[in-house]
């Protein structure tokens, strides 16, 4: 749960921030995702559930490991 606070013409409100934890229980990133409303829960839901995106984020995995040595990609356009 987060307090936020006061912003422009917004008052402070509470939301909830989502943040996945490695196995000590430590957060994995700096910041989560934060949610507001039952509306933003499922516009995220809806967006996770994209085929596209898990095809996306393995393309990227593949990038990433070819950069740190520990994989092969000869990809040089990531075609969705």
């Amino acid at each position: 749960m987060l307090k936020l606070p006061t912003y422009k013409r917004s008052p402070s409100r509470l939301a909830i921030e989502l943040n996945p934890v490695d196995r000590s229980g430590n957060p994995t990133k700096r910041r989560g995702l934060v949610l507001r409303s039952m509306a933003e829960l499922v516009a995220f839901n809806e967006a996770y559930e994209y085929d596209k995106l898990t095809k996306l984020i393995e393309m990227l995995e593949g990038v990433n490991q070819s950069k740190t040595g520990k994989g092969k990609s000869e990809e040089k356009v990531i075609e969705l």
